[in-house]
């Protein structure tokens, strides 16, 4: 070894220690002041001085060696952890617009997984969760790190450690006094991971008491739950109902916004077009307990007439022997059908919403492409249901159908076709379109292709109604959620349309009461209900 290299060693030693040091203060700092909100996350939010910093270094200078490890061990990880928590926080405000809650949502990482597979296909899906669960270690274990050689550093310097955080402790002081912000809205005398973690556990301790009022509510007497099926149901004896559920079709789509710009008119022409064919349609909105995602308690709250808002009371709904509105429907007579083409695996929960017959995307012949969580098209869809339920000679039908085309991440979807054109779907191979270059960038692209969808499955619908409603259809659609803030933007309500469409003038005539505007689009004033009211509504309204 030369002795310029020996000679060169020490500083370049010095040189990497004191920007080690750097890093693992900043990333601790980091890791302290950033927010779980995606709308905080700007330069300003860092610009603050945790509280959490400053009892975190007169700990480790009160305390013996061993004890300060410790401490430095399990606070690194802690807020590796945290930080892991803040961010999924963040994705939940942008993809469902509500935080992340930690008790019951580690159940939705199942759905992320297989839309993740949808989207990318299984091998690069598993590559990305590999790789996340990577990065998340990697925080984890650089936090504990950087904790543990800050403590260190603390520790080995105290006369200086004890005045730099006496001084801090006094800046924090004043500016909490007189909540001085360099930013407006960041208060730079911050304590926001004690906040946050405060906040986590206040909603567990809520979650856990929400488990105790849903036994409550879902053990009342059920009004309709010992109606004999001979008593149910009479108003509608011979028609085919069909309940239809559109991906996240919300009140964004029809009020108020550039997509409403669009999609009303499509909803106004359809509603002079239905009554041209003899239909008469009512509708009104209902509020979802759900945003953005999670189809699936919309589902069975509208089902069960429960308030099915988390992931505990939908697990929690499948004990109970509450009856839903397809179990009703099978009580009374009529033959059921469940119709949701974005399953590819069996459903054992199907079972409890009354179901005879069961589709999904493996038994419905379907040979044509997907798209992400698309499996098919909505008219394909429609279509293969009317040629196994519909077509020939039946016994009255009841079906939910659950429409995708519209779901996130909003591919284009094919033109509506003749109906005697879609076949078992290979034609949609040569019509399939890829997604608008740099769409993600652009709130308004983003906005005009989920507009695009929803046009395809409101057309595909209303033209089904057109071509094969007949005099005894009965249909009920909505949506099940709004769309995610990154369409609606913050602040959006959660109301859903929903719409009753009949040819016959009597099943409208039963529904006069509940004040439903006329046609296909609900106007600012419709009425608003809770969804799981609906149920008793409905079951009320045609059980006389």
């Amino acid at each position: 070894m030369s002795e310029e290299t020996a000679v060169d060693r020490g500083p370049v030693r010095r040189v990497l220690a004191r920007a080690g040091l750097a890093l693992a203060a900043l990333l601790v700092l980091v890791a302290l002041v950033v927010p779980g909100e995606p709308d905080r996350l700007t330069p300003g939010a860092f610009a603050r001085l945790p509280v959490e910093a400053l009892a975190g270094v007169a700990l480790v200078l009160v305390l013996p060696v061993r004890p300060r490890r410790v401490l430095a061990v399990l606070a690194g990880a802690f807020l590796g952890l945290l930080t892991i928590v803040k961010l999924i926080n963040m994705g939940f405000l942008v993809a469902l617009d509500r935080p992340f809650n930690p008790v019951f949502d580690w159940d939705l990482f199942g759905p992320a997984m297989d839309l993740l597979v949808a989207s990318l296909g299984e091998t690069a899906a598993v590559v990305a969760v590999c790789g996340l669960v990577l990065l998340a270690l990697a925080l984890v274990a650089g936090l504990t790190l950087s904790a543990v050689r800050l403590a260190r550093l603390v520790a080995g310097h105290r006369t200086a450690s004890t005045r730099a955080v006496s001084v801090l402790g006094v800046i924090w002081i004043f500016c909490a006094v007189f909540g001085v912000q360099l930013v407006p809205g960041e208060p730079v005398a911050a304590n926001s991971a004690v906040a946050f973690a405060y906040d986590d556990l206040r909603q567990v301790r809520a979650d856990l008491l929400d488990q105790d009022a849903f036994a409550e509510e879902s053990a009342a007497p059920d009004p309709f739950g010992a109606v004999p099926g001979e008593q149910l149901l009479t108003a509608l004896r011979g028609k085919d109902v069909v309940l239809t559920f559109v991906e996240s079709y919300g009140r964004f789509a029809v009020q108020d916004s550039d997509v409403a710009a669009r999609i009303g008119p499509l909803l106004d022409e359809g509603t002079n077009r239905l009554r041209a064919a003899g239909f008469g349609s009512r509708s009104a909105y209902l509020t979802s307990p759900t945003t953005g995602g999670g189809s699936w308690l919309a589902h069975s709250t509208l089902q069960s007439g429960l308030w099915i808002k988390n992931e505990q009371r939908y697990d929690s709904l499948f004990a109970t022997d509450r009856l839903t509105l397809g179990g009703a429907f099978q009580r009374a007579g009529w033959r059921t059908v469940g119709d949701v083409p974005a399953h590819t695996r069996d459903w054992p929960e199907g079972g409890f919403y009354g179901f005879d017959q069961y589709y999904d995307a493996r038994n419905v012949g379907y040979q044509g492409p997907s798209e992400s969580y698309v499996t098919m098209p909505d008219q394909f869809t429609l279509s293969a249901f009317h040629r196994a339920e519909r077509a020939a000679p039946h016994a009255p039908l009841m079906a939910e159908i659950d429409l995708v085309s519209s779901h996130w991440p909003w591919s284009p979807p094919p033109p509506v076709l003749d109906w005697n054109a879609v076949g078992d779907g290979s034609v949609y191979h040569s019509l399939m379109r890829p997604p608008v270059e740099g769409m993600w960038s652009d709130p308004a692209l983003i906005r005009g292709a989920y507009a695009e969808t929803i046009e395809y499955s409101l057309t595909s619908l209303l033209s089904y109604v057109e071509t094969h409603g007949g005099d005894d259809l009965v249909l009920v659609f909505l949506g099940d959620h709004q769309p995610s803030t990154m369409v609606t933007g913050d602040g959006a309500d959660w109301d859903v349309p929903i719409t009753i469409v009949a040819r016959d003038p009597a099943v409208l005539d039963r529904v006069a009461g509940w004040g439903w505007h006329d046609g296909l689009r609900p106007g600012p004033q419709a009425p608003v209900w809770p969804m799981d009211e609906f149920r008793d509504h409905f079951l009320t309204a045609f059980a006389r």
